[in-house]
């Protein structure tokens, strides 16, 4: 409070109260893939690039390599902001791992998948939806995993290379991270510069389909059993039945691999990711996470370094309750509520400017296993002749 003289009327601006939170954008996509025909301008190599039109972009991505494919497959679910990093094919598939996996080089520039971190600071948006469509082998998916992990994104990779479902189940093993989900087997679709069938790119239709969810339903909603657009065929036998578990699709999703099938058009068919950690086996539990603590987190910024009184730790608490109860509204949350407690800001942390503020929520668990219970009964012949004079 100002306590010099004054002759006159001074106006002190104190501005309290609850600040809303804006939940984060989840559905930007990012995206590596190679182009060596693309238009050098607008794609250049190992140089994150945003794009607002898929269309548009379509025209400028050439005609080989994995970008035009990969953004036909986004596009025909949705049109979401899509960071896309190209990256140089190599001489031999190793190479091009390589040029995918990409480095810091020594004047700091980020290349391949590295280069995706860079994109919050470029744009003003963070990919949360990645993936490298049809070059992820084990090496790439890993680096893909990797980077979720900094990003608090969620990445969408196929069990490269298998050819059986039980060489699906063992690749599965290769990863214990909640920010993957593998696919198998892939969606066949016509190649129109090839005139053929050919590769449905599948990851960058699980990408778009994803995108599309989050903006029509949600991102507590999985991409399990969901049509699937733009696609022809799956390229491997699937056995799947509705009611009986041990099938081929049965033994997929035990392994904690996303299949593929058709009823009613073609759906991917599993909603589980590869976490060692149960609480985060579903796709929808790791996004609901890092959802609630990016929105959290993020729309905090204003509070840090404010003069800690009693009223900055209501005003925060406040918020972030208001903001839990519309997404509890909403049905993207199960209940949430957040809180102070004491024994954990004592006045010596409390002192020493820090403050500590609990939050808890439960996410929407996808209805996985749906058991009726049928009986055969006689009671109903009861009656029988009275109902034939009624």
């Amino acid at each position: 409070m100002p306590t010099g003289y004054h002759h006159g009327v001074r106006v002190l601006e104190i501005n309290e109260g609850v600040r809303p939170l804006r939940t984060v954008s989840t559905s930007v996509i990012g995206i590596v893939c190679t182009a060596d025909d693309a238009d050098s301008e607008r794609f250049p190599l190992d140089t994150p690039v945003l794009s607002t039109d898929l269309y548009a972009d379509m025209a400028k991505a050439g005609t080989g390599g994995t970008l035009t494919r990969s953004l036909e497959a986004i596009a025909a679910h949705a049109t979401p902001a899509t960071v896309i990093v190209r990256v140089a094919e190599g001489e031999t598939e190793e190479e091009t791992q390589s040029n995918i996996i990409g480095t810091v080089r020594e004047d700091g520039k980020k290349t391949g998948l590295k280069a995706l971190l860079t994109a919050e600071q470029r744009f003003g948006v963070k990919p949360r939806l990645l993936g490298v469509p049809e070059l992820d082998s084990q090496h790439v998916t890993a680096e893909t995993v990797a980077i979720a992990q900094k990003l608090r994104a969620f990445t969408y990779a196929s069990a490269f290379g298998c050819e059986t479902k039980e060489d699906a189940a063992a690749y599965r093993d290769n990863f214990g991270a909640r920010e993957l989900m593998l696919i198998w087997p892939d969606f066949v679709s016509f190649d129109t510069e090839a005139n053929a069938e050919g590769s449905g790119y599948t990851v960058a239709r699980a990408l778009g389909l994803r995108a599309r969810l989050d903006n029509q339903i949600g991102w507590h909603k999985t991409i399990s059993n969901m049509p699937v657009d733009g696609v022809s065929g799956i390229d491997k036998d699937v056995h799947w039945d509705l009611q009986d578990p041990a099938t081929d699709a049965g033994y997929l999703n035990a392994a904690d691999v996303t299949t593929l099938i058709q009823s009613g058009g073609y759906r991917f068919w599993g909603s589980r990711t590869c976490s060692d950690d149960p609480l985060f086996a579903f796709e929808n539990y790791t996004r609901t996470a890092q959802v609630v603590a990016d929105t959290v987190a993020g729309g905090h910024l204003w509070a840090v370094d404010k003069p800690l009184h009693p009223s900055l730790a209501k005003d925060i608490i406040e918020g972030i309750n208001a903001a839990l109860r519309q997404m509890v509204n909403a049905g993207y949350l199960i209940g949430a509520s957040c809180w102070l407690d004491e024994t954990l800001n004592t006045p010596e942390t409390l002192k020493a400017g820090k403050l500590t503020i609990d939050y808890d929520y439960t996410p929407v668990p996808p209805l996985e296993d749906l058991t009726f219970r049928q009986r055969i009964t006689d009671r109903y012949l009861v009656d029988f002749a009275s109902r034939m004079t009624a």
